[in-house]
């Protein structure tokens, strides 16, 4: 396990304060009945594997991107990264943006890996 910056960590518990975190298991059974589950792991992370049917749109940009890939603020949105830490930040901004059904993977790819999420390579 990463070793996080206790500043780092503090903004992550500060965003938590806001977001809803959903479960692995939880989110496979969401992604096959309605939500969009979304990668915001950095590009080399994706490339080295990722959730089958997810969408990349990393940290990075995902402020930037996200209301010309997904344009409805009511789509529910699963995002995840490592675990869980950059997605709940990045869900805290979501929001802020108007985004009304976002929630943060809790334990991120790990604990999808973990659950039996089908992992593909990175295009």
């Amino acid at each position: 396990m990463k070793h996080h910056s206790p500043g780092f960590l503090r903004i992550v518990d500060d965003a938590k304060s806001r977001i809803q975190e959903i479960s692995a298991e939880d989110t496979l059974a969401r992604m096959r009945a309605d939500a969009t589950l979304v990668d915001v792991r950095e590009e080399s992370e994706w490339r080295d594997g990722h959730v089958q049917g997810a969408l990349h749109l990393g940290k990075g940009v995902i402020e930037r991107d996200v209301e010309k890939t997904i344009p409805d603020l009511s789509t529910p949105l699963l995002l995840y990264c490592g675990g869980g830490y950059r997605s709940a930040l990045a869900a805290d901004n979501l929001q802020r943006m108007g985004y009304t059904q976002v929630f943060s993977v809790a334990g991120g790819f790990r604990a999808l890996r973990e659950v039996g999420a089908e992992i593909v390579p990175g295009d």
